[in-house]
């Protein structure tokens, strides 16, 4: 199961670990795609609900497994 984490936490995360992105951008993306989580949206591959924290990142809605294929979420995150 995936690790919730804050959209805000995530950002810092992901700002830390890489570069080019801008915070504000990176912020409206994990949100926007949060929110179409939380209305339904569905991986384009199988169907599964998305990846809200991976699906911002890429800019496709896609399920983790879909995303990585890898089916252990474990030690992954999820922006709540």
């Amino acid at each position: 199961m995936l690790n919730p984490i804050s959209v805000e936490k995530f950002a810092d995360m992901v700002m830390e670990n890489n570069k080019g992105y801008r915070k504000k951008d990176l912020l409206r993306d994990l949100r926007n795609t949060l929110e179409e989580k939380k209305n339904g949206a569905k991986c384009m591959v199988c169907g599964a609900p998305i990846w809200a924290a991976g699906s911002a990142i890429t800019g496709t809605n896609l399920c983790f497994t879909c995303t990585t294929g890898e089916a252990d979420d474990s030690e992954d995150y999820e922006i709540e």
